[in-house]
């Protein structure tokens, strides 16, 4: 029997309707129900086109154990991030705030007034590669709800308070983005730049134009060379690697590996 996504217009949640899994689209009927019956929200996000967003759905929101600890313990809603860029963002800056990084399926606990306190992106339906299973996700997150209500809370507040920074514009100084901050990032990403293979972190790796961006205008302003190199070599090396397309050209979405050796076969137009 079809759940509500039923009567939504947006095709990728409409292959969402036949899902045991009660779905709600993001409203104020979700809302509600979640302040009524006192249970954290799960927000999952995604578009048609993810690949590990279909993968997601095949292993855990068609799977009905899964599902009955969904309905039982959560009140679930489903995102389309290309019908809502505004709720995909915040969340998203929740998400790499919390992790250091992001990416869809995005996957959101929030408290019933909407506040993040604790997401990811893909989980699988079993623990591998250092990731736990969903299902021991969901029971963990509902036995803080129930036991450690008081941390979960104050959880939220804090990220809360960060996002409304970030994303809002509100709480900040004069000083926001003073060289001595610029510098910061800058000092922060030298840290988790990759000096055998380039870019930033280890696998999967993402392109990060926005970032190699920022570093060509942090050069522009201090001629540090080495700020130029992080930028030139990890260039360097997405070229050489499989991750850029030697026929039909362009870069795909990411590399599975730290060596940009092996494409996640998808290229966004927001990268190229």
């Amino acid at each position: 029997m079809p759940n509500r996504l039923q009567y939504e217009t947006s095709p990728y949640l409409l292959q969402h309707q036949h899902n045991p899994v009660d779905w709600y689209a993001w409203g104020e009927d979700a809302f509600r129900t979640a302040l009524a019956e006192d249970k954290p929200i799960l927000l999952s996000v995604g578009y048609s086109a993810c690949h590990w967003c279909h993968v997601m759905e095949h292993e855990s929101f068609e799977h009905q154990p899964t599902a009955d600890l969904m309905n039982a313990h959560f009140v679930s809603i489903k995102v389309d991030r290309e019908e809502r860029p505004d709720i995909d963002d915040i969340y998203m800056q929740a998400v790499q705030t919390m992790t250091g990084s992001g990416g869809w399926p995005m996957t959101v606990f929030l408290t019933p007034e909407g506040r993040p306190f604790y997401g990811g992106t893909y989980f699988p339906l079993e623990p591998r590669h250092g990731m736990p299973a969903f299902r021991q996700l969901l029971t963990g997150v509902q036995d803080a709800w129930q036991n450690r209500r008081a941390e979960v809370e104050a959880s939220a507040q804090s990220l809360t308070a960060m996002l409304d920074r970030s994303v809002l514009g509100i709480g900040g100084t004069a000083d926001d983005f003073s060289p001595a901050l610029l510098d910061a990032a800058v000092a922060q990403m030298t840290t988790e730049f990759d000096a055998r293979y380039g870019g930033f972190g280890g696998a999967p790796k993402f392109p990060q134009p926005m970032n190699l961006e920022f570093l060509l205008r942090a050069h522009a302003r201090t001629q540090d060379p080495a700020t130029l190199h992080m930028v030139t070599h990890t260039l360097t090396q997405m070229a050489r690697g499989g991750m850029y397309d030697q026929i039909g050209g362009g870069f795909a979405r990411y590399s599975v590996d730290a060596r940009w050796l092996v494409p996640h076969f998808e290229k966004m137009l927001y990268d190229n």
